[in-house]
């Protein structure tokens, strides 16, 4: 959130083991569509500052730059399903590596605004390969997002808080239908996904699931509400759309949205949706003006929320962003965990999906393996 702070004050996959009743794999689907989920965000969901402060002309048409290729997701993840929640009229594109161990825990990740679960596919196989699959890794696409559809002829406009927190919550219990013979989870959200998960876990829990803890990737409630003034300003300096798949990726690393020019070649082109009568023909999935009326539902009540909730938390930052009043003090207090990732800037699960797996899987086994009568970090 730091980035996106200072920018806006400045200006086949297999089928899923034993999978439930309306889901099914997509062994048609070309392997070069898998190859991304990501778009600039707005607070919380990394757009971060572009290279250059103004809106940018319509580009002539060029050849496309081999460099900025897309990657396939194939190797990223285990399986990637659609998921059908009929209770939330959502066909939920689902990216899945499960743990080897049917009792071992699962990294469950929600992306930020504009972005899709492809987001965390390199995070995801760092982890898988960190921890020899004794972890594995959920990611999907929210609502409006990556390969997500509605159901329903009812519009799905609607991303406030409460319809996303009710469909992450809905998209768990359709993986994970019996809460007693699920995997523990382990929730991460990045930016809005961030409020998505935390204010998830105590539904989760009542629900009987076991949640070995919460983390919440670079977003402060303070300094995102702060920033929603400036945000229009900062989507100015967006391009409206693309020639090609290669041109948004380039676009993504050299405006330094994303660091990682390898990250970002898997997890972009699904964010795009492809017209052909455009003039640029290749646009924004989620074009983020139109979420505008949802930010300030996203981000307030953030902090006394994270605090609350009854598991072990941790905040991870991409820089030395200042922590509003009630993270603190929760922080003084001991109530969370807190690392800042140098060197990478809102996206940071993209920018450097090695620290960010490295503090994640020790997050995980510090929590998950406690000693009997050792509280857990975050713990009251």
């Amino acid at each position: 959130m730091s980035d996106l702070y200072r920018s806006a004050l400045s200006a086949r996959i297999a089928k899923l083991p034993s999978l439930p009743p309306g889901m099914n794999g997509d062994e048609d689907e070309d392997e070069s569509n898998e190859a991304a989920d990501s778009v600039g965000s707005l607070p919380g969901s990394g757009m971060g500052p572009p290279a250059i402060p103004t809106r940018h002309p319509r580009a002539q048409a060029r050849a496309p730059n081999p460099d900025f290729a897309p990657i396939s997701a194939a190797s990223f993840f285990a399986e990637a399903v659609q998921v059908s929640v009929p209770s939330r009229g959502l066909d939920c594109r689902v990216y899945y590596t499960p743990p080897a161990s049917p009792d071992g825990t699962v990294m469950v990740c929600h992306h930020g605004a504009g972005y899709s679960g492809l987001t965390f596919a390199c995070f995801a196989k760092e982890v898988t390969e960190m921890t020899k699959c004794e972890c594995g890794v959920l990611a999907l696409d929210a609502r409006r997002h990556g390969k997500t559809t509605s159901t329903t002829e009812k519009a799905d406009e609607d991303l406030s808080i409460e319809v996303l927190v009710a469909d992450f919550a809905e998209v768990i219990q359709t993986v994970f239908a019996d809460p007693a013979a699920a995997p523990t989870l382990l929730l991460i959200g990045h930016s809005m996904g961030g409020s998505v998960v935390v204010r998830a876990c105590p539904i989760l829990l009542e629900r009987k699931y076991r949640i070995t803890g919460v983390a919440v990737l670079d977003v402060v409630e303070g300094s995102a509400i702060e920033a929603l003034p400036h945000m229009h300003n900062l989507l100015n300096a967006r391009p409206d759309g693309f020639n090609n798949l290669e041109d948004a990726i380039e676009w993504h690393v050299s405006t330094k949205t994303i660091r990682n020019a390898r990250s970002a070649r898997i997890s972009i082109p699904s964010i795009m949706v492809h017209d052909p009568d455009a003039p640029q023909p290749y646009r924004w999935r989620t074009p983020l003006r139109s979420t505008a009326p949802y930010w300030l539902s996203w981000f307030k009540g953030l902090s006394s929320t994270f605090l609350k909730a009854r598991t072990a938390r941790i905040l991870v930052l991409a820089g030395t962003d200042r922590l509003d009043n009630e993270l603190m003090i929760g922080q003084m207090q001991g109530k969370f965990q807190m690392v800042v990732i140098p060197g990478v800037g809102h996206m940071l699960q993209e920018d450097d999906p090695t620290r960010l797996a490295e503090i994640m899987v020790e997050f995980w086994r510090r929590n998950e393996r406690v000693v009997v009568g050792v509280k857990k970090v975050g713990d009251a």
